[in-house]
């Protein structure tokens, strides 16, 4: 009798543990926009941060922080890119022999610099706001969190060398970037990070990237919860870095598959960018900066390639 009664003990608890389980994967908050909001923490943006960004412009430098893609262009696990130019009509047409020459892309847009909307991470396939997957994917794109509903962002930027902060060429795989040290790499250059701010982190990653891939795409340092919490509750609207992971992989948890990058978007609506060449600001001590990103508006997409711009 006794074993029995433990048995039944333990099936109780497996199944308690499994309902909360199943339950705490669902948990995903109500946006603080409404419940038909799908832009996030962008709706922290407006004319008056526009204005204050503007402000920073003082010498009209411009920084292209998007990176050229190709065929052998590194990407996480599955995806490629290629590019088909033809010439689809031969034929000169009129006296002034008028000719064209056309591309196809072909391949996944999620292809060196990129950002990662709101539809791309989810908590058991629940995103944002509580949008199921089930109810907004079809092939033909996303229905919900789409990345045409997001405006341009116009904004203040913020650069963090985590290069010099940790005096490496390039920041060791897993490495962990804690509150303490985004502190720390702030207060050292003179730079506060404020609500509204879109904020890039520099690893020296990128250099890997055409000279020892496999290394590239095995790994990578980045911010770990603790952090992701901490600049999601100062209310920046979008963060990255100039690798493919945005945070540290692997993982400070083992257990857990990219916290950082499903917390940042189901939690906070911040925008996640990938792959940012940071590195001319930095050399520049260009700690902060307007920053500027009208993305491709291909309707029902969850992540697309970039070429964002720093002026200062």
């Amino acid at each position: 009798m006794k074993t029995i009664v433990n048995t039944f003990k333990t099936i109780a608890l497996a199944a308690t543990l499994f309902t909360a389980l199943t339950t705490n994967a669902q948990q995903v908050p109500t946006s603080p926009y409404g419940a038909d909001d799908e832009i996030g923490a962008l709706n922290l943006l407006n004319e008056e941060t526009v204005l204050d960004a503007v402000k920073l412009v003082k010498k009209g430098k411009v920084y292209r922080l998007g990176m050229v893609v190709n065929a052998q262009t590194a990407a996480f696990r599955h995806r490629y890119f290629h590019i088909e130019t033809l010439q689809p009509e031969t034929a000169a047409a009129g006296s002034n022999k008028f000719t064209y020459v056309d591309d196809q892309l072909i391949g996944w847009t999620g292809v060196g610099s990129q950002i990662n909307g709101l539809a791309h991470y989810g908590r058991d396939n629940v995103h944002y706001n509580g949008h199921k997957v089930e109810d907004f994917l079809t092939v033909s794109g996303v229905k919900k969190l789409g990345l045409e509903k997001l405006p341009p962002i116009v904004t203040r930027g913020v650069v963090l060398d985590m290069r010099s902060y940790y005096n490496q060429d390039i920041v060791k795989e897993g490495t962990v970037f804690t509150v303490e040290d985004i502190e720390k790499v702030s207060k050292k250059q003179g730079v506060e990070i404020r609500k509204g701010d879109v904020v890039l982190f520099y690893t020296g990653w990128t250099k890997l990237m055409g000279k020892d891939d496999k290394r590239y795409l095995a790994g990578g340092p980045g911010i770990g919860v603790e952090a992701a919490h901490y600049l999601g509750k100062k209310g920046i609207v979008a963060a990255g870095a100039d690798n493919w992971s945005f945070e540290a992989v692997p993982h400070e948890n083992s257990e857990l598959s990219f916290p950082v990058n499903q917390m940042m978007a189901i939690e906070y609506g911040v925008q996640v960018l990938e792959n940012i060449l940071v590195d001319e600001l930095v050399e520049d001590k260009a700690w902060e900066f307007l920053f500027v990103l009208g993305h491709p508006l291909y309707e029902g997409s969850t992540q697309v390639q970039i070429n964002p711009v720093a002026i200062k």
